[in-house]
């Protein structure tokens, strides 16, 4: 290769592993798997070296992904490295022998630790307080997601004892079975599932709101530990007993190897378990156990030589895909399907894998009766990652998306900028149950006794095909039903009749209508006031609300234009379900007209209090800043919001300054 060529293969390179950072560290949605990302790094390094061509912003030179600008950003008192990766025993031992180079006549040994998949943090604690919670970001700088990492309740809040600075090294993560049930979520709300648990996780701590973060199932392990004052016979053991007497979660898979040949039995052995384990492991990492070889060892300019990971292959099997089905999820989205040919993988037998959609069914040129290689995303979700005979013989035709509907025959639409297709039928039969419960749910109707089971019931006796009819219900109809007996079929249909009285913004939840989620709901309620009000909405008019975005604006407005949903709302108009907004009795006029976003914790109100404070004085509120904004009422740990705030020079209220302001 001349220089000319290798100039042009390091941009290619370069521009694929910046891709591949974005996707990985600020969006969750990696598109390539972590061998071929280190593969990519590996080229680009030896390329950089051999025809001089390294430069200071070269990704070889970062640690990982830039700070987001939707948060403050930290200092790292220490960088937060990562760490080099090795695939084999022959790059282990390599590793071995440079150690013992640089260490000639000493005598040590090595701590081998799981290598947890999730988001490396940093957390530090001042006099036994938690201060700040950052994520690792480029290395030496991380945002401060001090007020989410609050949220993680195994993490302490407090530390009783130990020296009066603490500074914590430690990996938030999510159990297999929560990620699923996340994903199961997300796919309801028509929202995009997360490749494996740790994007997820990482997905979660970047998320505005704190109290959504805490709805997230994460968890978390300390894994280092900074202390000031020098030991000379402190080890990575040692730490970790220090880090579980001081309260904080240590895994309990850690051994201490006297030789390299020691650490190859451990990978073996945690190789065997690591699918019976209830979290996700990617591999092992490799430290020289005594922290005093730790300077003479030094590091690289983004990994340690004293530390390195061993990762494990992704687990594959190959297998027959037999044929393509097509699945309906409660908003129409249509997922290709691969039914196969039984094999076992990771554990268990898998017989279907998710295929995503057709675009990447065509990339991948996927076709029945092809021999394919099936892998496990984070050991959890099969997917089929490629052909293996793409030139047999007799392949059947490229897959092509049905223009109908599987289920209902309805016609089938793709949104623009989406690659999904969807079925947008209310009445299509798959749909149904889904948004029956979604209706009936704590959250929206909140109609007790009406639970999966029930609806099942009244969907296959023919008594509901909507969540309409269930106000046109009678206790006769429903008492011939398995488990209702007269005092529960009673009781079911008093809660029906309950639930007319929800107010407005609890209506609009359960109407399911795509992306407009709790907070959407109480905005779209709060400036509309009645269903007629939203029905007749334009997407102009819906822009000028401060939450609703183009996107939002365009679902809600493609949600009336369909027939099928506007009967289905006039229908529970017609039954008595016609909220209008709450209103609220005013005892002064102190905030009239004004617009106050809330961020951050009060000293002394809750979220709910303030708000009903302001709507009482006469004000309103939003759950975003923008130019409309007039006043920002700002507590502890206010974040991007605050930051807007003050660049638009909105006045910002501190809970005493707003309480003066309306008297109280």
């Amino acid at each position: 290769m001349n220089r000319k060529t290798a100039e042009k293969r390091v941009e290619e390179l370069r521009d694929l592993i910046s891709r591949a950072n974005r996707a990985y560290y600020e969006e969750a949605q990696p598109f390539i798997s972590d061998r071929e990302f280190d593969e990519a790094l590996s080229e680009l390094e030896k390329l950089e070296n051999e025809f001089d061509l390294g430069t200071p912003d070269s990704p070889t030179k970062r640690v990982g992904g830039k700070p987001s600008s939707d948060f403050p950003t930290v200092e790292h008192p220490e960088p937060l490295l990562s760490l080099d990766n090795t695939y084999n025993a022959d790059e282990l031992r390599d590793f071995d022998r440079r150690v013992r180079d640089r260490l000639p006549d000493e005598s040590y040994t090595y701590a081998v630790e799981m290598k947890f998949d999730g988001a490396s943090i940093r957390l530090r604690y001042e006099k036994g307080k938690l201060v700040i919670g950052a994520t690792r970001g480029d290395g030496t700088r991380g945002d401060d997601i001090t007020r989410n990492i609050r949220t993680i309740g195994v993490i302490p809040l407090k530390v009783d004892s130990g020296p009066s600075t603490l500074e914590i090294r430690g990996e938030a993560y999510m159990e297999k079975e929560a990620f699923v049930r996340l994903n199961e979520y997300r796919e309801e709300q028509g929202l995009n599932t997360f490749a494996n648990p740790r994007n997820s996780t990482a997905g979660s701590l970047k998320m505005q709101d704190p109290r959504e973060v805490a709805r997230r199932p994460i968890k978390f392990f300390a894994f280092d530990l900074l202390l000031d004052q020098q030991e000379e016979n402190r080890t990575q053991a040692s730490k970790l007993e220090l880090l579980k007497s001081l309260g904080f979660p240590i895994c309990n898979h850690f051994e201490v190897c006297d030789n390299i040949d020691a650490v190859l039995d451990v990978i073996e052995k945690w190789n065997e378990i690591r699918h019976e384990l209830s979290y996700e492991i990617d591999g092992v990492v490799i430290k020289v156990n005594e922290e005093r070889f730790r300077e003479t060892l030094g590091s690289t300019s983004k990994a340690p030589r004293w530390a390195i990971s061993y990762k494990f292959e992704a687990e594959q099997a190959s297998t027959v895909l037999e044929s393509i089905t097509l699945q309906v999820g409660r908003l129409g989205k249509i997922t290709p399907v691969a039914e196969l040919k039984p094999v076992e993988l990771a554990g268990t037998t898998v017989k279907r894998a998710s295929l995503h959609n057709e675009d990447e069914i065509l990339r991948r040129d996927i076709r029945p009766g092809d021999t394919v290689v099936v892998e496990k995303a984070g050991e959890i979700i099969p997917q089929v990652k490629s052909v293996v005979n793409p030139d047999r013989e007799n392949r059947p035709e490229p897959f092509s998306m049905p223009t109908e509907c599987p289920a209902c025959g309805e016609k089938l639409v793709k949104f623009e900028g989406e690659v999904a297709w969807r079925c947008v039928n209310p009445q299509c039969p798959p749909q149904i149950l889904e948004r029956i419960k979604h209706f009936a749910s704590r959250n929206a109707m909140d109609i007790d006794g009406l639970g999966e089971s029930v609806s099942e019931q009244l969907i296959q006796e023919g008594l509901i095909s909507t969540y309409a009819d269930l106000y046109k219900l009678t206790k006769e109809q429903i008492l011939p039903l398995e488990r209702l007996a007269e005092k529960s079929a009673q009781n079911l249909i008093s809660a029906i009749e309950t639930s007319k009285g929800q107010p407005l913004d609890r209506v609009i939840y359960a109407l399911g209508i795509r992306f407009v989620g709790r907070t959407v709901a109480r905005d779209l309620a709060a400036e509309l006031n009645s269903l007629d009000a939203l029905k007749s909405a334009t997407e102009e008019s819906l822009v000028e609300i401060d939450s609703i975005g183009p996107k939002i604006a365009e679902s809600v407005v493609s949600f009336f234009s369909n027939e099928k949903n506007l009967a289905l709302v006039e229908s529970l108009q017609h039954s008595g379900v016609d909220p209008k907004a709450e209103k609220v009795d005013t005892v002064s006029a102190v905030l009239e007209g004004k617009k106050l976003v809330l961020t951050g914790a009060l000293p002394n109100l809750t979220r709910k209090e303030a708000t009903e404070l302001i709507e009482k004085h006469g004000g309103k509120t939003s759950s975003s800043v923008s130019k409309n904004t007039d006043y920002l009422l700002a507590g502890d740990s206010a974040g991007s919001k605050l930051d807007k705030a003050k660049k638009l020079g909105i006045t910002i209220l501190s809970e005493s300054t707003f309480r003066e302001m309306i008297g109280e």
